[in-house]
């Protein structure tokens, strides 16, 4: 793990620096999430963890289409008999 120092400057701002957002592909405007554990504080990018619940969820998604043209497709089904 790569340590580096920083500090807290006015309005609680953090600058993170250049080395550690080029390595996690930050740019200006991203989006990022912080996560208390104990006395320290994670910093990750949310496309990250966004790929992460994809990915956990990929497994329930159907392997021929859209989860959403599988839901139409229901609704179809189901006017059809009304």
């Amino acid at each position: 793990m790569t340590i580096v120092r920083g500090k807290v400057i006015a309005g609680g701002r953090i600058a993170l620096p250049a080395e550690m957002r080029r390595a996690l592909g930050l740019e200006n405007g991203d989006t990022v999430l912080f996560e208390l554990q104990g006395d320290e504080v994670r910093i990750r990018p949310a496309k990250s963890a966004l790929r992460r619940v994809q990915e956990r969820l990929r497994s329930f998604a159907p392997n021929d289409g859209l989860v959403s043209q599988e839901f139409i497709a229901e609704r179809r089904a189901e006017a059809a008999r009304a």
